[in-house]
């Protein structure tokens, strides 16, 4: 009858070629682009970690090596993430609605083309008629003509470069007093000199690092000691193998008794997190030493389990890890060993103060204690001072430094240009820097906004910012590390410690909230001794900014000019495509609502299913550290949104913001005041806090630099001052038995020169 037959016990059963296994294997350049939509191979199957995600100085490596982060054996982080995160994709990508819409759009202009030709074909009887369209068919070949060479001519005009001068200030800058200083280091140390254990020496080579940084040379040996640190040094310089190979050594050389942590390194965002844990893993590949990784988006059951087991090194984001402390009955910090804060300035500015302060009380208080960060501001002298004992002060370079080559361009906005923003960077993208670029916006909107626009101009882009899920931005990480797109829009959540292989170029939307966050984004490319590139765009209301980056820059400064022909035809192209970012959005809208009413469905399927026994037996709702109303204050106080611009802003801010919100779509002009404003207001509060009173602390001030001057001349005091104020016990007591002999003796002959008796005219 021709039906398929049952498998009987005896019989042979044939081996499918597509098991469920072939996701691990290793996918060859040819079928990348296939396994990425399938979403199978893993984020870094190529891609290079450099030096401990921070790399080091130029010369460092041997030439061309590259290492994969599957040879630390087994499964990478990033592929690890993935697959807890696997099944949870949307139901389009957003680049599947945009082709869509870009389909749709050139059927629509086929369509039209071929229409006008049948018409043209069928009122062609008349001879004079037939002679007046020629004429105008040749006018509008003609005139397209000349619009196709104006196109080939925008992308052939070359861009102005020109060298900003650096206005010098006469005053020397005073060398900071902070701490127990250590910048200093031996130039000549070698990984070998510095008394590591074998499986790490033997890590180190396998991941070809040749020396170490500056930035190792000064904290390996002092974190080697047990000291607490604070420590700064440029961006892509290699502060993480700095502080996990003294961490580690001290592990190997000292083995646990029984399954605890004895490490917990904190990390601000959860890309960093994963980064960190995978290099650590590398660097550890040749020990028994244990690592976890537990930060939010990723499987809570699966963290639990893993600390349950008592891993020795734990990284973690601070809300996941205080969920993990409130609900995970077996899990403490009390055999914490060394606490590691790394962006510890980051950790304050993203509002985590709260969450800091209830881990470091939980923590063990006999600890070793390091601060990281590239760029070190007052909260985190404040929090040293709560949270290290006699620390070490390292600071390889300036708070302000850049990557030492490092290439700044500033692209100039004028006053009543600010709406050509986006113009001016579509035409970077599409004419000089098409690859390997990371573009920074300072709100979600507008970095979504410059993925669909972008994508419509058929350039290849990915984001990253907190409003995709947690599947989505380790999606666009993978995809933008293996090349799979050429541009990655993404927001501050990526300014911090991610090391990405071969990012060229950085451009800024708009300059960041301060010249630290402008530290931080450009310190996304030139890392490990490479060449980068940056290009901000900078407008009236920044250029008090820039003339602080010009200040403080160690290299010319470039500035560059875009010919405003090619400005107004790219501003032309985006207002010819607004109704199509107009059609990307409404598709997205139709299937959030799609999926909500899909989730509402399930959840009643769900509660009808199971029935009213089984409903007691829910899992109870994960305790906090802090209530519903106390969490809900904090975020009204910290978050800078709308609203808030309109309550604290001037009056101009606030008619602003109204006549935004009345309007469906805001001018180009607007959208670009809304991103400045959104900076401006960051700065704003920054500068109220930093003019608040400074609160009691258990270490001393820092103490003033000494003046260049010679010996300071002592005020002479008189002997009457000197013992009427001097209330010291030394003193005290020989009030109390009397002048000495000495005294006595001088008082004697003091007498005998003014012709007065000592006996009679005794001073006591």
């Amino acid at each position: 009858l021709g039906l398929v037959g049952t498998i009987a016990e005896g019989d042979v059963v044939p081996v499918d070629s597509e098991s469920d296994d072939s996701e691990d294997e290793e996918v060859g350049p040819g079928r990348r682009g296939a396994a990425g939509r399938a979403g199978a191979a893993g984020p870094g199957r190529a891609a290079v970690l450099a030096h401990g995600r921070r790399g080091p100085s130029r010369g460092a490596f041997n030439a061309g090596f590259v290492f994969g982060e599957a040879e630390a054996g087994g499964e990478d982080a990033w592929t690890a993430a993935l697959r807890q995160l696997r099944g949870k994709k949307a139901a389009t990508t957003l680049d599947e609605k945009i082709e869509k819409v870009r389909q749709k759009r050139k059927l629509q202009e086929k369509e039209a083309k071929q229409a006008k030709v049948k018409d043209e074909d069928a009122e062609a009887e008349d001879d004079q008629t037939k002679k007046e369209r020629e004429d105008c068919s040749r006018d509008e070949e003609d005139a397209e003509s000349e619009y196709s060479l104006d196109d080939e001519s925008i992308f052939t005009k070359a861009d102005k470069v020109k060298v900003k001068e650096k206005k010098r200030s006469k005053k020397g800058e005073e060398a900071e007093r902070f701490f127990e200083d250590a910048s200093q280091y031996d130039d000549n140390l070698s990984f070998q000199d510095m008394n590591l254990s074998r499986p790490l020496l033997k890590a180190i080579t396998a991941l070809g690092f040749k020396e170490p940084t500056p930035i190792q040379k000064a904290c390996i040996p002092v974190g080697l000691l047990g000291k607490d640190i604070c420590a700064c040094a440029a961006t892509g310089t290699g502060k993480t193998a700095a502080f996990i190979l003294p961490v580690l050594e001290r592990l190997i050389y000292k083995p646990r008794q029984a399954p605890i942590t004895r490490v917990l390194v904190l990390v601000p965002t959860r890309e960093l997190g994963i980064q960190v844990h995978s290099v650590t893993k590398q660097l550890a590949q040749f020990s028994s030493v244990t690592t976890c990784l537990a930060v939010g988006g990723l499987d809570v059951k699966t963290q639990e389990a893993a600390l349950r087991s008592g891993p020795d090194i734990l990284i973690a984001t601070p809300g996941r890890l205080i969920d993990h402390l409130h609900n995970c009955p077996s899990f403490h910090l009390s055999s914490v060993e060394v606490l590691i804060l790394d962006e510890a300035d980051r950790m304050l500015d993203e509002y985590f103060e709260e969450q800091m302060k209830e881990i470091i009380r939980l923590c063990s208080h006999h600890r070793q204690t390091m601060l990281f960060s590239a760029t070190m501001t007052e909260e985190v002298k404040d929090l040293a001072s709560v949270s290290l004992k006699n620390p070490v002060r390292i600071f390889v370079n300036s708070n302000t430094d850049v990557a030492p080559f490092l290439r700044q361009e500033f692209i100039r906005i004028r006053p009543n240009r600010e709406g050509d923003r986006e113009a001016i960077v579509t035409a970077l993208l599409t004419r000089t820097f098409q690859d390997h670029v990371m573009l920074f916006t300072q709100t979600k909107k507008q970095a979504h906004r410059m993925h669909i626009l972008l994508g419509l101009m058929g350039l290849r882009v990915g984001e990253l910012h907190g409003n995709l899920s947690q599947t989505q931005r380790l999606e666009s990480l993978r995809r933008f590390k293996d090349e799979q797109i050429d541009i990655l829009v993404a927001t501050d959540v990526a300014a911090r410690g991610l090391d990405i292989e071969g990012v060229k170029t950085v451009i800024n939307f708009t300059m960041p909230n301060t010249i630290k966050h402008y530290v931080h984004r450009v310190g996304r490319t030139a890392r490990a001794g490479k060449a980068g590139r940056s290009v901000s765009l900078v407008g009236e209301e920044e250029r008090k900014m820039l003339k602080e980056i010009v200040k403080t820059a160690k290299t010319a400064v470039k500035a560059r000019i875009l010919p405003q022909d090619v400005i107004l035809k790219f501003r032309e192209k985006i207002e010819n495509l607004e109704k199509d970012i107009y059609a990307v959005l409404c598709l997205e809208r139709e299937e959030r609502e799609m999926q909500q009413s899909e989730a509402q469905i399930n959840k009643a399927k769900k509660q009808l299913e199971t029935g009213k026994k089984e409903t007691g037996t829910e899992s109870l709702e994960r305790s906090w550290f802090q209530t519903r109303e106390e969490r809900k204050k904090e975020k009204l106080a910290k978050a800078l949104q709308e609203f808030d611009l309109a309550l604290r802003g001037k009056k101009k801010r606030k008619k602003f913001v109204k006549d935004t919100q009345k309007k469906a779509q805001m001018t180009p002009e607007e959208r670009s005041q809304f991103e400045i404003l959104k900076s401006q207001m960051y700065a704003e509060r920054l500068a109220k806090r930093n003019r608040r009173a400074k609160r009691a602390r258990a270490l001393p001030e820092e103490e003033a630099a000494a003046a260049p001057a010679g010996p300071k001349k002592k005020k002479k005091v008189s002997v009457f001052d000197e013992e009427l104020t001097n209330t010291s016990r030394k003193a005290l007591k020989q009030y109390r038995a009397g002048p000495s002999f000495e005294d006595r003796k001088r008082l004697g002959i003091a007498q005998r020169r003014k012709g007065g008796n000592f006996k009679s005219k005794s001073r006591y």
